[in-house]
């Protein structure tokens, strides 16, 4: 069954918005009394019956409510953006089918893009989640300097890590991370963290780690760190 996606879900009956609604019945031409399944994106499934195929305003009945709760741990990926928007929309669509809780973009030195698009970001997130039938949809938030977020005090009961490549900076996150911990790991752009920023993480207690021995892409990495923290967690 095709998972769909509407936030506010108040009430035994709700109406979808114009696009939604024509979503549904134009294009997929669902009629009165067919079933189809909604997520909030906060933890639960509808199994829900349309009323009203209105092209415009559809009306749906929840018939059955399953909650999901949330897995042991948690993952928090801060990431510098990459000047290819196309090349961060990949990441965020396969690390959303692997699974992580949180993306904070992150002002870097060498950072290559200084502005990201939420909105159309966003929409690469939910589209993932129906596409992987995720109940939870993880939250992202605005492009935040490096020096401000690494000194943020919240993060302070993280399991907190930044990635870079090194030839003294040997251990992989495999070997660092534990099980059913809040992970925080930083990833940085292209040209890596700075040697300055690098310190200051480390001075702010965040651990050095490894991704492996040969250099990679931004994106790449971003994946590799929330496949790591899974499988971590298996």
């Amino acid at each position: 069954m095709q998972l769909f996606f509407e936030e506010q879900i108040n009430g035994e009956v709700f109406t979808l918005s114009d696009k939604e609604s024509h979503h549904l019945v134009k294009v997929l031409r669902k009629n009165i009394g067919d079933t189809v399944l909604f997520t909030n994106g906060k933890g639960s499934f509808f199994t829900c019956m349309i009323e009203e195929n209105h092209p415009k305003k559809c009306k749906l009945k929840i018939i059955e409510q399953d909650f999901n709760p949330q897995e042991k741990f948690h993952i928090h990926l801060a990431v510098a953006p990459t000047k290819n928007t196309d090349r961060m929309e990949w990441m965020i669509e396969k690390i959303t089918e692997i699974g992580f809780d949180e993306i904070t973009f992150l002002k870097t030195t060498h950072i290559e893009r200084s502005q990201v698009n939420l909105e159309r970001l966003t929409k690469k997130l939910i589209a993932a989640c129906k596409q992987s039938f995720k109940a939870w949809l993880p939250q992202m938030n605005e492009i935040t300097p490096f020096e401000e977020f690494v000194a943020d005090k919240s993060f302070e009961t993280y399991d907190r890590y930044i990635a870079y490549l090194d030839k003294e900076n040997t251990q992989h996150l495999m070997q660092l991370a534990k099980p059913n911990l809040s992970y925080l790991i930083l990833i940085g752009p292209e040209g890596d963290f700075s040697p300055g920023e690098i310190n200051l993480a480390l001075e702010k207690g965040f651990k050095a780690c490894s991704l492996g021995k040969h250099r990679l892409r931004t994106e790449t990495a971003g994946l590799v760190a929330v496949h790591t923290l899974n499988l971590v967690n298996l």
